[in-house]
């Protein structure tokens, strides 16, 4: 399954149809618009928090759903355990994303058995890694896709303004499995530069489904 699905994704966009709690956006009907939005678009694929949307959304859309569920906003947060990352199979999701980093896991599982559980299931795995080290070992324990998602992101890492291409770019040349760039791609030219370093395909949330976030950046430019 991972060969067909990387085919279908290759050099092509996945648009992340989330919205954070408390803001308007954060309506199950409004985020499956949302996702049928982007695939009217032509993205190849879409990316979806919680068991619910994702039900919700895969049967609304034809593209493949990369299903994810933030618990929490501290530590291993993105599908922290085994239990949700099932719960998303059940859903739908043809793919599983979960924070495969190198911090411990809030049940004291491994990022191997979560992906060991997922494949059981039927379903594939994205890694959100931080760092080249959780890449290659995210690979080695059987994640079928490498995203870029957390770099910068993880408490005590550099904060950085732009996507990091140079991450892509190691991981691409060195792991067997696809590299997927996310994380702070603002254009369709940043876009391009992720292809360009070796990514088999870019996610991009913000700048597409985020006017809250996008409305705040346009009043602070307006502010003296």
């Amino acid at each position: 399954m991972t060969l067909p699905l990387a085919d279908a994704l290759k050099g092509r966009l996945i648009v992340s149809c989330q919205a954070p709690p408390g803001d308007p956006m954060r309506q199950t009907d409004t985020l499956v618009r949302m996702a049928r939005a982007a695939e009217a678009g032509g993205a190849a694929a879409v990316r979806v928090n919680e068991p619910e949307v994702v039900a919700a959304t895969v049967a609304a859309v034809d593209v493949p759903v990369i299903g994810l569920w933030k618990d929490g906003d501290t530590g291993v947060y993105i599908t922290p355990t085994v239990r949700h990352a099932l719960a998303l199979v059940e859903a739908g999701a043809a793919v599983v994303a979960a924070d495969a980093t190198a911090r411990p896991r809030p049940d004291g599982s491994t990022f191997a058995e979560l992906v060991e559980a997922v494949h059981a299931a039927g379903a594939l795995v994205m890694a959100d890694v931080s760092t080249f080290d959780e890449g290659r070992e995210a690979a080695a324990r059987g994640a079928d896709f490498v995203g870029t998602t957390l770099s910068g992101y993880v408490p005590g890492a550099p904060r950085q303004t732009a996507p990091d291409l140079a991450l892509v770019a190691d991981l691409a040349a060195a792991i067997p499995v696809p590299v997927i760039a996310e994380g702070r791609i603002a254009t369709p030219e940043q876009a391009a530069e992720a292809l360009t370093a070796g990514a088999l395909s870019v996610v991009v949330g913000t700048a597409i489904t985020a006017p809250t976030a996008l409305t705040r950046t346009f009043v602070a430019g307006l502010t003296p």
